[in-house]
C-alpha cells in the first residue's frame, strides 16, 4: 500500500485515515514512510488528516451550519481550529468572526489555547495575532476577528465570510443575548461565494441550542468522549466514569447528548448551573453558621437508596450543598454507618432523619451507629413534591450554592413535577427528599420572634 493509495483509501472510503493507519500492516506502514518525500514527512504533523477521528471532520453536502456537539474532551476544539485553518490557508479573502462566550475565553481557548489556532498552524503558516484589535492575520492574507457572545451589538455591522463559533451551550441568556448575536453574526454573513458556520460545544438545552439543531441547513455531528480516548490520559476516562457514571450529566457532559429539559419541573439545568461554584478543597474547614446532614431512609432493606445529604448555611444566609453521601440498596448498618461518618467528617451539628417509615427504628438504627449523633427526627405530613416547592423558590431566589457537581442528585431533582409527579431516573428521589429535608431544616425552620405578652 503506497501513500497515495493510502490516500486515495481515506478519501474514498467512510474510515477516517488514522483508522487506515491503525489497520494497516507493520510492512504497509513502512512502505508508506519509506514513499514519503521530504516535504511529506515535514507536513506529516501538521495534517490534521492523519489524526483526526470521524467525529472531527467536516460532513460533506451544501450545510450552512455545522454543529459539533460532543462530551468534554472529545477534540471539538481541535476540531474547529482546524476548520478555520482550511479556510485560512485556501482563501486569502476569507473573513472570519470568531466567538465564544468572552473575549477572553475566545483568546485563551480558540486562538492561543492548545487546541487554538495558533498551536495547529505549521511555524510557517502561523496566524499573527493582533490582542489590541482583537484580529489574527494570516501569511495569506486571511483574517479573524474576535468577538464576545456577550456583546451581541459587537457582531451589528460587520461582515464575514465563515464563523467559528464555540462552546454556544454555555453563551449568556440573559435579555437574549445568545440569540441576538447569533441573529448579527448571521445577518452579516454575506462575504464571499459559500458562507459557513462551524459551532463547537458540550450540548445544553438551551433556546439557541434548540434552534440551531431544528435548522433546516444545519448538520449536526459529534459524539462521546471516549471516541478521542487516543488523545486523553487513560486517569481521566476512569476519573470521569467513576464520578459520574451513568447519569443525565453524564450522558450529556460526557456522551455529548442534549438532554432536553422536562416541561414543569421544580429544577431545570440552567437554573442549576447558575447556582453551582467551584468546589474547594478545604471546604471541611470553612466556617459555617450551621451544618446538617439530612437523611432519608429506604423503607427496606433491598429496595430503594438511603438518600444522606450534607448542606451548610453561611455568614451571608446561603444554603450551601457540600456532599451527597448516598448509598444504593444498603443494609441499615451500612446507611446508619454512612450517615454517622458525613456528620464526623463534616462536624455536623445536628441530623435530620425522615421518620415516617417507623421512628423508633431510624432513631435506634443511627444510634447504634453513633450514640452521640445529634439527632432530630422529622415526619412528612405532605408529599415529597409538595415539601419540595419551597425549597425549589429557594434556588429561584438565588438563596442556594452547589458546591460542585452532584450528578445522580441533581437528575433526581429535575424529574420532580409541579403537581406531584416524579419523572426522574429510579422509583423515588429518595437524594431529592433529602436534600428538600436539609434546605428545610437550614432555611425554612421556623424562627422564634420576640412577642409582646402584654401592656
Amino acid at each position: 500500500m503506497s501513500a497515495k493509495e493510502i490516500g486515495s483509501n481515506a478519501m474514498n472510503e467512510s474510515e477516517t485515515r488514522r483508522q487506515l493507519f491503525d489497520s494497516a500492516s507493520a510492512e504497509h506502514k513502512d512502505i508508506f514512510a519509506k514513499g514519503l518525500t521530504q516535504e511529506e514527512r515535514r507536513e506529516f504533523p501538521y495534517d490534521f488528516n492523519n489524526f483526526a477521528h470521524a467525529g472531527q471532520t467536516p460532513p460533506a453536502g451544501n450545510w450552512r451550519t455545522w454543529l459539533v456537539m460532543g462530551g468534554r474532551g472529545f477534540g471539538k476544539t481541535r476540531a474547529g481550529a482546524e476548520w478555520v485553518r482550511g479556510i485560512a490557508e485556501s482563501d486569502a479573502r476569507a473573513r472570519i468572526a470568531l466567538v465564544g462566550a468572552s473575549l477572553g475565553e475566545v483568546r485563551s481557548v480558540m486562538v492561543e489555547g492548545e487546541s487554538g489556532l495558533i498551536a495547529c498552524a505549521p511555524p510557517d503558516r502561523r496566524p499573527n495575532f493582533e490582542p489590541s484589535l482583537h484580529r489574527l492575520r494570516w501569511p495569506g492574507g486571511a483574517q479573524a476577528f474576535l468577538y464576545s457572545a456577550a456583546e451581541p451589538e459587537s457582531l451589528r455591522g460587520p461582515q464575514h465570510s465563515h464563523a467559528w463559533c464555540d462552546e454556544i451551550g454555555k453563551w449568556p441568556s440573559s435579555h437574549r443575548r445568545a440569540e441576538k448575536c447569533w441573529d448579527n453574526l448571521t445577518l452579516g454573513l454575506r462575504l464571499g461565494p459559500d458562507q459557513r458556520i462551524v459551532a463547537t460545544t458540550t450540548p445544553r438545552s438551551t433556546a439557541l441550542m434548540r434552534r440551531i439543531v431544528d435548522g433546516e441547513d444545519t448538520v449536526v455531528t459529534g459524539g462521546a468522549t471516549d471516541a478521542n480516548a487516543a488523545n486523553l490520559p487513560p486517569a481521566f476516562l476512569i476519573a470521569m466514569e467513576r464520578e459520574y457514571g451513568q447519569s443525565l450529566l453524564a450522558r450529556q457532559e460526557l456522551g455529548g447528548e442534549l438532554i432536553e429539559e422536562i416541561e414543569g419541573a421544580l429544577w431545570n439545568r440552567a437554573l442549576l448551573e447558575r447556582c453551582r461554584v467551584q468546589r474547594r478543597e478545604d471546604t471541611a474547614q470553612t466556617e459555617y453558621a450551621r451544618i446538617v446532614v439530612a437523611v432519608d431512609p429506604p423503607a427496606s432493606s433491598n429496595g430503594d437508596a438511603c438518600g444522606i445529604v450534607v448542606a451548610a448555611l453561611g455568614a451571608d444566609n446561603i444554603a450551601n450543598v457540600l456532599a451527597d453521601c448516598s448509598v444504593e440498596k444498603p443494609s441499615p448498618e451500612r446507611w446508619a454507618r454512612a450517615v454517622a461518618n458525613a456528620a464526623a467528617e463534616w462536624r455536623a451539628d445536628r441530623v435530620v432523619a425522615e421518620a415516617n417509615q417507623g421512628g423508633a427504628m431510624v432513631a435506634s438504627v443511627l444510634r447504634a451507629a453513633d450514640i452521640t449523633l445529634p439527632l432530630k427526627l422529622v415526619h412528612a405530613s405532605r408529599g415529597k413534591v409538595a415539601r419540595a416547592e419551597p425549597v425549589a423558590a429557594l434556588y429561584e431566589a438565588g438563596r442556594v450554592k452547589h458546591c460542585g457537581p452532584f450528578p445522580v442528585l441533581e437528575d433526581e431533582m429535575c424529574g420532580l413535577m409541579a403537581g406531584g409527579a416524579y419523572e426522574g431516573p429510579g422509583a423515588s428521589p429518595d437524594r431529592a427528599d433529602a436534600l428538600v429535608w436539609a434546605l428545610t431544616e437550614l432555611m425554612l425552620g421556623r424562627v422564634k420572634r420576640p412577642r409582646i405578652l402584654s401592656f
